[in-house]
This record gives structure tokens, C-alpha cells and sequence, in this order.
């Protein structure tokens, strides 16, 4: 069983067209805070992020955001989380949401979040690491994603086993219920390979 103090939440930086997204994403920070997981997740204070630490943080949650400078105005850093790192770039604000994270949960996003959820997953097929990783597909919203994995691995340029290394659900709920489900992890932790 995976024991989990703190989970990274990748997510959109808008709220999309559909209510279910925000209501999912505040679900989500406030379900983490109650259950005392720390919340990681890009730093800004608009789209799902924001709705996210803001629900987290108003249930007496914590909440850690990593945003880079670039980023720090058009995504409006939130300077109200526990902790709030604004690092140098990307590449940066990846790794050390990475070594700050037990687990790995996905909510609606756009391509940043398809981004950082093909490289996490990517990251894992490599050996780097062997967290739990959680694709919430909320009103289907991952499902085209989750067909693409399908049609490479049709393909032939990945493997069948490709879509062992993350799970989904259609439930915020069951998000921690799925991580506790994952083997606990062994691999160290291998920043050195980025």
C-alpha cells in the first residue's frame, strides 16, 4: 500500500467550459486537506490550480506551489499557499514538483498538463521513478488522451503494459482510494537523470 503525504495535482491554469471541472478541482483541495496530504501543484492562482489551493488551504490545508518566473504574472503566482518556490524555468519547476510528490494525480488541463503527464508517465516507463500516478477522467475529458496510448501501443512503438503505469478514475473520490491501492514505492528518487 502507498502511504501519501503529498501529492502533485497537475491541472489547467483556466477552468474550462464545464462546472464539473471546478467543482472536481475544489473536491479535490479540499478532500487532500482533510485527509492532511500537502498539496504540490504549479503556483498560480487562476484556472483549476487556484480553485484547487484555494479549497485546500480554506479546509485547513497545505499547500506548495512551484511556478517559474516567466510564469509568476501571467499565471499570477499564489502568494497565499504555504509555500510558494519561483524557480528559474520549466525544467526546474518539473523536477522539483517531482522530488516534493508521493503521488501523481491528473485533473482536466491543457497542454501544459498533457505535457507534464506524458512526461511523468514517461519518466516512470524509464525507470526514474515508480510513484503512483492518477488520471481523474472527469466527465470523460481524459478519454481521447487515454485512446492515444492504445493506438501507440496498436502501433508498435510501446508496449501493452503502457497503460499499467498510471490508473483512472472518473471520481475526485477515488483518488486516494487508487493511491493507497499501488504498491508502495522502491525505486530512489533520480533526479540525476533529467
Amino acid at each position: 500500500m502507498a502511504e501519501l503525504s503529498s501529492l502533485c495535482v497537475y491541472c489547467g491554469s483556466n477552468v474550462g467550459h464545464e462546472d464539473a471541472n471546478r467543482e472536481a478541482a475544489a473536491q479535490l483541495g479540499s478532500l487532500l486537506a482533510r485527509a492532511g496530504v500537502r498539496l504540490v501543484f504549479g503556483g498560480g492562482r487562476v484556472g483549476l490550480m487556484g480553485v484547487m489551493a484555494d479549497a485546500a488551504l480554506a479546509a485547513g490545508g497545505t499547500a506548495l506551489g512551484v511556478i517559474p518566473k516567466h510564469l509568476h504574472e501571467r499565471e499570477i503566482g499564489h502568494a497565499s499557499v504555504t509555500q510558494l518556490h519561483v524557480v528559474d524555468n520549466m525544467h526546474v519547476r518539473k523536477e522539483l514538483m517531482f522530488r516534493e510528490a508521493d503521488a501523481f494525480a491528473v485533473l482536466p488541463g491543457g497542454l501544459g498538463t498533457m505535457d507534464e503527464t506524458f512526461e511523468i508517465i514517461t519518466w516512470k516507463q524509464l525507470g526514474l521513478h515508480d510513484k503512483p500516478i492518477i488520471i481523474i477522467n472527469i466527465q470523460d475529458y481524459w478519454t481521447p488522451f487515454l485512446a492515444l496510448f492504445d493506438h501507440i501501443a496498436e502501433k508498435g512503438f510501446a508496449g501493452p503494459e503502457t497503460r499499467r503505469y498510471f490508473r483512472v478514475v472518473d471520481d475526485v473520490g477515488k483518488v486516494l482510494p487508487a493511491i493507497a491501492a499501488e504498491a508502495e514505492p522502491h525505486l530512489p528518487t533520480r533526479t540525476d537523470q533529467f
